[in-house]
């Protein structure tokens, strides 16, 4: 079932600044976000019953609000979070306007639907395990995770606190960086002036995308005339992948565990199993997993250095089609968890930018920079014409 990138909530008026840096500009908030005078539904029937409405709005909001961006609604989001599919059982599927046989992406589903079909300028997601830049891949656009703990998170559903971060979408690279001039700290961005290819990266994905990727790559060489190649993965994809799965895991049922036990939520394909699975981590298993994250975080802080960005994938291929069976949905999910979890597990910005296209359809070129040089990657991000 495909459904309306925006919520069906009673439209309630919410103030902005007359006057302001993104004056002239719209938006849109995942509902995860606390928007004041809404319920934050968090993509579940029942969170949206229990939800109370919201007194004030989150920080990263009302910091747009300020800036006189004028919101336009609460859009749809995966049940708690917990899919990179953008498909909602009780819900529906945003369309992809890109691609429209296929499905948008995850979580951020509505915010990505609804930037990508130009009904808002900047759409407001949150980025856990991939749920900005899987949908900014699939759906052609500009989209940011931002440096862990660099954006506040107040007012918005905690889902693995360690790996949450605040994202956003645009069709342009000019308005993805003017919307961190608001919500990124302000600092001065080291110029980037090297660039790495992960070539360990390119290689999970199939011979069809990588090809695709050549002209890309090839332009983004240029711009530094030449690049260095290497293996970035501590011990390869599989081991990182295994990591980032049981730690967040056992994050997000540290997190959802009592509220999943007390009112048995109905979920859907997938996420029911997720959440099962996540309640069999072990303490044995999240300690072996901080030890991983840790080597991971070492090895990529010596590699991405300021004034450095990674060249990698944003996805291992296009969006899948529309029905796809959740069990091939799951493979595809896990092989994408290794491309994404490099900078979840190092805690680093990554920003996915509209690359090639492969059977007509966008798949998303990423650049990760160091620790806190969010704003040094949306510099770069503006200077690329592939």
């Amino acid at each position: 079932m495909i459904c309306d990138a925006f919520i069906d909530y009673p439209p309630v008026p919410v103030r902005s600044a007359a006057r302001g840096p993104l004056s002239g500009l719209t938006f849109g908030v995942k509902d995860l976000y606390d928007v004041a005078g809404y319920p934050t539904g968090c993509g579940h029937p029942l969170k949206r019953e229990q939800s109370v409405i919201a007194s004030r709005s989150a920080s990263a909001v009302q910091r747009l609000l300020d800036a006189g961006a004028q919101f336009v609604g609460k859009t749809h989001t995966d049940e708690i979070a917990y899919s990179l599919n953008g498909e909602n059982a009780h819900y529906g599927t945003p369309i992809n306007p890109a691609a429209p046989a296929r499905i948008p992406g995850g979580s951020s589903s509505g915010s990505a639907s609804a930037t990508a079909g130009g009904r808002i300028d900047i759409g407001l997601g949150s980025d856990t395990g991939g749920s900005v830049r899987i949908p900014a891949s699939y759906c052609g656009l500009f989209g940011i995770r931002t440096t862990h703990g660099a954006v506040p998170l107040d007012g918005a559903m905690p889902f693995g606190p360690s790996f949450d971060t605040a994202g956003w979408f645009a069709r342009d690279a000019a308005t993805l960086r003017r919307t961190g001039e608001i919500l990124l700290p302000s600092a001065a961005a080291t110029p980037i002036e090297r660039l790495i290819v992960a070539d360990d990266a390119f290689a999970l994905l199939a011979p069809g995308p990588r090809a695709a990727f050549g002209p890309a790559l090839a332009v983004l060489e240029n711009a530094f005339g030449g690049a260095e190649h290497r293996a970035v993965a501590p011990g390869g994809f599989d081991r990182v992948r295994d990591a980032f799965r049981h730690h967040q895991a056992y994050e997000i049922w540290k997190t959802h565990g009592a509220w999943v036990t007390r009112f048995r939520p109905n979920f859907g394909p997938g996420i029911a199993e997720r959440f099962a699975w996540a309640a069999t981590i072990t303490e044995a298993q999240f300690e072996e997993a901080v030890i991983v994250r840790a080597e991971v975080a070492a090895a990529l802080t010596a590699i991405v250095v300021p004034g450095t960005a990674m060249a990698i994938p944003s996805a291992p291929d296009i969006a899948p089609l529309l029905d796809t069976p959740p069990a091939q949905l799951e493979v595809f999910r896990n092989h994408a968890l290794s491309l994404l979890s490099l900078a979840g597990l190092a805690r680093l910005p990554q920003v996915s930018i509209p690359g090639p296209k492969f059977d007509g359809c966008p798949i998303g070129l990423s650049i990760v920079g160091a620790r806190g040089e969010d704003m040094a990657l949306l510099d770069l991000a503006g200077r690329l014409r592939f």
